[in-house]
């Protein structure tokens, strides 16, 4: 199981797809805080993607910051997977 050590990101801002920023929250909570262009039509699709890959992963605990620009869902996970492998970075889960 994956354990969220430090805060860490993924995507850029100006890539025009997804950024995500992931954080170690203190309950066993997930948090998702989403700004999207497309939020009307397709904000429950995201966050349902995001929570998704953090449960493959096993995290719980986490707060996730995500500003979308239209984002397909392999890309989101994309997005997810690598900030959580950067944000549990140890000797343990080095790749």
């Amino acid at each position: 199981m994956l354990k969220i050590i430090t805060k860490a990101e993924a995507g850029t801002l100006e890539s025009g797809d997804i950024h995500i920023e992931i954080e170690r929250n203190e309950t066993p909570e997930v948090e998702i805080d989403l700004s999207s262009t497309v939020m009307k039509l397709y904000g429950r699709q995201i966050t349902q993607v995001i929570r998704e890959t953090l449960s493959e992963l096993g995290i719980a605990g986490a707060i996730v910051t995500a500003t979308d620009k239209g984002a397909l869902d392999c890309t989101v996970r994309a997005r997810v997977k690598t900030a959580v492998y950067r944000a549990c970075q140890s000797s343990e889960y080095a790749w």
